[in-house]
Protein backbone atom coordinates (compact mmCIF):
# COMPACT_ATOMS: atom_id res chain seq x y z
CA UNK A 1 0.00 0.00 0.00
CA UNK A 2 1.38 3.78 -0.65
CA UNK A 3 1.06 6.63 1.91
CA UNK A 4 2.08 9.29 -0.98
CA UNK A 5 4.26 9.49 -4.11
CA UNK A 6 6.84 12.26 -4.99
CA UNK A 7 6.92 13.00 -8.71
CA UNK A 8 6.89 15.46 -11.73
CA UNK A 9 3.45 16.47 -12.91
CA UNK A 10 3.54 15.18 -16.54
CA UNK A 11 0.33 14.92 -17.78
CA UNK A 12 -3.68 16.80 -16.93
CA UNK A 13 -7.04 16.08 -17.83
CA UNK A 14 -10.61 16.08 -16.19
CA UNK A 15 -10.24 12.45 -14.91
CA UNK A 16 -6.60 12.32 -13.48
CA UNK A 17 -3.17 13.43 -13.42
CA UNK A 18 -0.28 11.56 -14.40
CA UNK A 19 2.64 11.91 -11.84
CA UNK A 20 6.30 10.09 -12.97
CA UNK A 21 8.70 8.91 -10.84
CA UNK A 22 11.91 7.18 -11.26
CA UNK A 23 10.50 6.73 -15.38
CA UNK A 24 7.12 5.56 -14.16
CA UNK A 25 3.95 7.11 -14.68
CA UNK A 26 1.32 6.89 -12.18
CA UNK A 27 -2.74 7.29 -13.31
CA UNK A 28 -3.80 9.48 -10.16
CA UNK A 29 -7.74 10.14 -10.48
CA UNK A 30 -8.45 13.58 -8.44
CA UNK A 31 -12.07 15.34 -7.67
CA UNK A 32 -9.71 18.44 -9.72
CA UNK A 33 -7.30 17.36 -11.33
CA UNK A 34 -6.68 20.93 -12.77
CA UNK A 35 -6.17 22.59 -9.53
CA UNK A 36 -2.46 21.23 -10.32
CA UNK A 37 -2.42 23.38 -13.78
CA UNK A 38 0.08 25.29 -11.97
CA UNK A 39 2.59 22.33 -11.16
CA UNK A 40 2.86 20.82 -14.73
CA UNK A 41 6.29 19.64 -14.58
CA UNK A 42 7.03 20.43 -11.88
CA UNK A 43 7.80 18.21 -8.30
CA UNK A 44 5.07 17.87 -5.98
CA UNK A 45 4.23 15.01 -3.33
CA UNK A 46 0.59 13.72 -3.68
CA UNK A 47 -1.04 11.63 -0.86
CA UNK A 48 -2.14 8.27 -2.66
CA UNK A 49 -4.97 5.60 -1.72
CA UNK A 50 -5.24 2.62 -3.40
CA UNK A 51 -7.86 0.69 -4.52
CA UNK A 52 -7.10 -2.92 -6.13
CA UNK A 53 -9.91 -4.37 -8.31
CA UNK A 54 -10.24 -7.50 -10.25
CA UNK A 55 -10.11 -5.93 -13.06
CA UNK A 56 -7.93 -2.55 -12.02
CA UNK A 57 -5.63 -1.08 -9.83
CA UNK A 58 -6.60 2.34 -8.91
CA UNK A 59 -4.88 5.28 -7.45
CA UNK A 60 -6.68 8.45 -5.87
CA UNK A 61 -4.35 11.39 -4.74
CA UNK A 62 -5.01 14.50 -2.06
CA UNK A 63 -3.13 17.16 -1.10
CA UNK A 64 -2.84 16.21 2.35
CA UNK A 65 -3.22 13.63 4.64
CA UNK A 66 -6.23 15.19 6.48
CA UNK A 67 -8.11 15.40 2.83
CA UNK A 68 -7.08 11.56 2.52
CA UNK A 69 -8.46 10.47 5.55
CA UNK A 70 -12.09 12.16 4.79
CA UNK A 71 -11.94 10.11 1.60
CA UNK A 72 -11.32 7.14 4.07
CA UNK A 73 -14.36 8.32 5.83
CA UNK A 74 -16.41 8.63 3.04
CA UNK A 75 -16.16 5.92 1.36
CA UNK A 76 -16.32 3.98 4.80
CA UNK A 77 -20.34 4.87 4.01
CA UNK A 78 -22.41 2.15 2.35
CA UNK A 79 -23.44 3.29 -0.91
CA UNK A 80 -20.40 5.89 -0.91
CA UNK A 81 -17.85 4.95 -3.87
CA UNK A 82 -14.53 6.13 -4.20
CA UNK A 83 -15.90 8.34 -7.50
CA UNK A 84 -18.98 9.58 -5.59
CA UNK A 85 -16.50 10.53 -2.46
CA UNK A 86 -13.76 12.42 -5.04
CA UNK A 87 -16.83 14.20 -6.52
CA UNK A 88 -17.88 15.21 -3.09
CA UNK A 89 -14.64 16.20 -2.06
CA UNK A 90 -14.43 18.24 -5.64
CA UNK A 91 -16.19 21.33 -3.89
CA UNK A 92 -13.40 21.75 -1.50
CA UNK A 93 -16.17 23.17 1.38
CA UNK A 94 -15.12 20.39 3.14
CA UNK A 95 -15.65 22.24 6.34
CA UNK A 96 -19.36 22.61 4.51
CA UNK A 97 -19.51 19.29 4.42
CA UNK A 98 -18.42 18.40 7.82
CA UNK A 99 -20.94 20.71 9.64
CA UNK A 100 -23.64 19.51 6.97
CA UNK A 101 -23.21 15.96 8.43
CA UNK A 102 -22.52 17.43 12.36
CA UNK A 103 -26.07 19.32 11.55
CA UNK A 104 -27.97 16.30 10.32
CA UNK A 105 -28.64 18.50 7.05
CA UNK A 106 -30.08 15.90 4.60
CA UNK A 107 -30.84 19.05 1.89
CA UNK A 108 -27.00 20.13 1.46
CA UNK A 109 -26.11 16.59 1.12
CA UNK A 110 -27.85 15.81 -1.43
CA UNK A 111 -26.77 18.81 -3.25
CA UNK A 112 -23.70 16.29 -4.52
CA UNK A 113 -23.55 14.23 -7.42
CA UNK A 114 -24.82 10.70 -6.66
CA UNK A 115 -26.30 11.42 -3.25
CA UNK A 116 -29.82 10.93 -2.64
CA UNK A 117 -31.59 11.01 0.59
CA UNK A 118 -31.22 7.73 1.62
CA UNK A 119 -27.08 7.84 0.92
CA UNK A 120 -27.27 11.23 2.83
CA UNK A 121 -29.40 10.15 5.88
CA UNK A 122 -26.50 6.70 5.86
CA UNK A 123 -23.48 9.61 5.78
CA UNK A 124 -25.04 11.00 8.78
CA UNK A 125 -25.49 7.87 10.38
CA UNK A 126 -22.31 6.47 9.70
CA UNK A 127 -19.89 9.56 9.75
CA UNK A 128 -21.49 12.10 12.77
CA UNK A 129 -19.36 12.78 15.52
CA UNK A 130 -16.57 11.44 13.70
CA UNK A 131 -14.49 14.26 11.97
CA UNK A 132 -12.82 15.63 15.32
CA UNK A 133 -9.38 15.19 15.03
CA UNK A 134 -9.15 16.48 10.88
CA UNK A 135 -8.26 19.69 10.75
CA UNK A 136 -9.79 20.64 6.93
CA UNK A 137 -10.32 24.45 6.62
CA UNK A 138 -9.41 25.79 3.51
CA UNK A 139 -7.68 22.78 1.46
CA UNK A 140 -5.33 23.25 -1.65
CA UNK A 141 -4.15 26.59 -0.76
CA UNK A 142 -0.60 25.64 -1.27
CA UNK A 143 -1.14 25.99 -4.67
CA UNK A 144 -0.81 28.65 -7.10
CA UNK A 145 -2.88 30.76 -9.32
CA UNK A 146 -2.83 28.84 -12.52
CA UNK A 147 -1.41 30.29 -15.52
CA UNK A 148 -2.70 28.99 -18.40
CA UNK A 149 -5.93 31.43 -18.74
CA UNK A 150 -7.15 30.82 -22.49
CA UNK A 151 -10.57 29.67 -24.55
CA UNK A 152 -10.54 25.82 -23.62
CA UNK A 153 -10.24 26.80 -19.91
CA UNK A 154 -14.04 26.65 -19.79
CA UNK A 155 -14.89 23.72 -21.82
CA UNK A 156 -12.01 21.75 -19.62
CA UNK A 157 -14.17 22.55 -16.74
CA UNK A 158 -17.72 21.40 -17.77
CA UNK A 159 -15.74 18.05 -18.93
CA UNK A 160 -14.37 17.57 -15.37
CA UNK A 161 -17.91 18.30 -14.28
CA UNK A 162 -19.13 15.46 -16.40
CA UNK A 163 -16.38 13.68 -15.37
CA UNK A 164 -17.34 14.45 -11.03
CA UNK A 165 -21.20 12.78 -12.30
CA UNK A 166 -22.67 16.24 -13.08
CA UNK A 167 -25.69 16.02 -15.41
CA UNK A 168 -25.50 17.16 -18.55
CA UNK A 169 -28.76 19.69 -17.54
CA UNK A 170 -26.84 21.00 -14.68
CA UNK A 171 -23.67 21.55 -16.54
CA UNK A 172 -25.62 23.54 -18.87
CA UNK A 173 -27.23 25.66 -16.17
CA UNK A 174 -23.72 26.51 -14.84
CA UNK A 175 -22.14 27.28 -18.09
CA UNK A 176 -24.19 30.01 -18.67
CA UNK A 177 -23.69 31.56 -16.22
CA UNK A 178 -19.74 30.91 -16.22
CA UNK A 179 -19.54 32.33 -19.75
CA UNK A 180 -20.26 35.90 -18.26
CA UNK A 181 -16.82 35.76 -16.82
CA UNK A 182 -13.97 36.23 -18.75
CA UNK A 183 -10.05 35.14 -18.27
CA UNK A 184 -10.63 32.51 -15.80
CA UNK A 185 -8.09 29.72 -15.94
CA UNK A 186 -9.91 25.63 -16.08
CA UNK A 187 -9.75 25.56 -12.00
CA UNK A 188 -11.33 28.89 -11.45
CA UNK A 189 -14.17 27.91 -13.61
CA UNK A 190 -14.36 24.66 -11.74
CA UNK A 191 -14.51 25.59 -8.47
CA UNK A 192 -16.62 28.44 -9.26
CA UNK A 193 -18.93 26.22 -11.18
CA UNK A 194 -19.06 23.76 -7.75
CA UNK A 195 -19.91 26.47 -5.92
CA UNK A 196 -23.17 27.25 -8.15
CA UNK A 197 -23.79 23.89 -8.16
CA UNK A 198 -24.07 23.93 -4.35
CA UNK A 199 -26.52 27.01 -4.50
CA UNK A 200 -28.84 24.86 -6.59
Amino acid sequence: MYEYLTGVVTFINPYYIVVETNGIGYQIALGNPYRYSSKLNQKIKIYVHQVIREDAHLLYGFDSLEEKQLFLRLVSVSGIGPKSALAIMASEDHSGLIQAVESSDVTYLTKFPGVGKKTAQQMILDLKGKFGELSIDTPFSLFDEANTKDATALSEAMEALSALGYSDREIKRVEKQLKEVDNQTTDEYLRQALKLMMKK
